[in-house]
């Protein structure tokens, strides 16, 4: 029998008690003497933050403001027209390129370029889930036992983003009670999973062992967990660190060591295995070996490898895997073919080393600092301010070379400079004429005057 129109009263009791609990709670409450009901709290208004009166956005205009007084263009975010190799098309113009991580030109090689198209025309251009409920290709398994075997570990699991893959893993394995160290100059990946994950945070000095030896003698003892995260080669100095070292205060104080093999897989070592071939390290001596797939192989990604039981635990808890969506299938087969054609041809690395050294090599022979690049495949030009950095980059592609600043907050601001991505398809003469003009407008701004016109700019536009 239908209980339309019999009111409460032909209610069940249980119906009938949730309609009245949910009439007393609209009720206004009484005052605790059981007076009239108490009068509603004002509501406090406050007025409503603006993102345009961001502190960091105002930098962002003033900075802006100061290149247009100074005529130069905004260096970032540049429209690129096809595939970034040794040369690339911007505004329909051929230039020299120096600021794209293509190390061995795999991005564009036609069996890399096949290998994404079959996926896509198997799998589609998404895994459309997370692989721990759908989301599970074949590819995805090949990439990992493919990476695995290459880095010299026992598993890999692959992660959609680089930056989240150390952002995800380290916020996940550390807790409170335990304690990250990281180098000076570790990727802000690095220090934001440091940060989320809570734990004691400790920096030492770049590339200074002895610094990480004295903190870890003074603190390690007193966490639970420890980690010690350096990389295999530093993306903004072109440098490396002495991994043996590291690996012998991993065994004297017991800790887990993080090695960050971004920019230093396919370019460190004889066949490109990274740093643990370069130093002459057993790879197992490193628990965690991070690396990514926009480099190297030609995708997009991260990955991490080490023990099995590392993978597992992080296979089925880590937040940034199990709650993410699948690499998508063509991009884990282009980073496959990657490494056929790596593992097949390492001559090019051979080609990326003696084009780093030549980089360096001639750069300092025209007066350029470079800093501590050690010739691999990244240099610095150090310049030694922001706007200086942005007005050089601005100069060198007038004249047909794409090299982008690198200026604060990304380093320090003194520290501002020009970096430079070297490939194995980079021939001598484009080397050679990038440093000339480099060096040409490095010494032609000194002899213009640049710093008294920059210091009138800025003051202009903070008026």
């Amino acid at each position: 029998m239908s209980g339309r129109g019999r009111g409460i009263g032909g209610l069940s009791r249980a119906a009938k008690d949730s309609v009245l609990g949910a009439l007393r709670a609209a009720q206004p409450a009484k005052d605790e003497d059981g007076g009239e009901p108490a009068r509603p709290r004002p509501v406090l208004r406050r007025k409503r933050n603006s993102f345009a009166d961001l502190p960091e956005l105002k930098d962002i205009h003033t900075q802006r403001a100061v290149a247009d007084l100074l005529k130069v263009e905004n260096p970032f975010f540049r429209v690129h027209d096809g595939r970034a190799g040794a040369r690339t098309e911007i505004d329909g113009r051929s230039l020299l390129n120096f600021g794209s991580y293509n190390y061995l030109g795999l991005n564009g090689h036609p069996e890399v370029s096949a290998a994404a198209k079959a996926a896509v025309d198997h799998y589609g251009v998404s895994a459309s889930a997370s692989r721990l409920v759908a989301g599970e290709r074949p590819v995805h398994r090949e990439l990992e036992r493919r990476i695995a075997g290459f880095v010299g570990a026992e598993a890999a699991l692959v992660f959609v983003s680089g930056h989240a893959t150390n952002v995800g893993v380290i916020g996940h394995l550390l807790r409170p009670n335990d304690l990250i160290l990281y180098d000076s100059l570790s990727h802000n990946s690095i220090v934001m999973g440091a940060q989320l994950s809570g734990a004691t945070r400790r920096m030492f000095p770049h590339n200074d062992f002895d610094k990480l030896e004295e903190l870890l003698a003074a603190h390690a003892h007193a966490h639970d967990r420890v980690l010690v995260a350096i990389e295999g080669l530093y993306s903004m100095d072109g440098d490396i660190p002495d991994l043996a070292r590291a690996v012998a205060l991993r065994e004297r104080y017991g800790v887990w060591l993080m090695v960050d093999e971004a920019h230093s897989l396919g370019v460190l070592g004889k066949t490109g295995r990274g740093i643990a071939e370069e130093a002459g390290v057993d790879p197992h001596d490193v628990d965690i070996w991070m690396g990514t797939l926009s480099k190297t192989l030609s995708g997009c990604g991260g990955y991490i490898a080490g023990s099995g039981a590392l993978v597992e635990f992080l296979k089925f808890t880590a937040p940034g895997f199990v709650y993410s969506v699948g690499m998508p299938p063509p991009v884990a087969a282009a980073a496959i073919a990657s490494l056929d054609v790596l593992e097949r041809e390492p001559e090019r690395v051979a080609k990326l080393r003696a084009n780093g050294l030549r980089f360096v090599e001639k750069a300092k022979a025209a007066g350029l600092d470079v800093g501590d690049s050690a010739g691999f495949a990244i240099s610095p030009v150090m310049v030694g301010d922001s706007l200086r950095a942005v007005y050089l980059a601005d100069r060198l592609l007038q004249r047909g070379v794409n090299a982008l600043p690198i200026v604060h907050p990304a380093v320090p601001e003194r520290a501002a400079r020009l970096r430079f991505f070297l490939t194995s398809e980079h021939s001598d003469a484009d080397i050679d004429e990038a440093v000339a003009i480099t060096a040409e407008e490095h010494a032609a701004l000194a002899k213009a005057g640049f710093g008294v016109k920059m210091a009138a700019a800025l003051a202009k536009a903070t008026r």
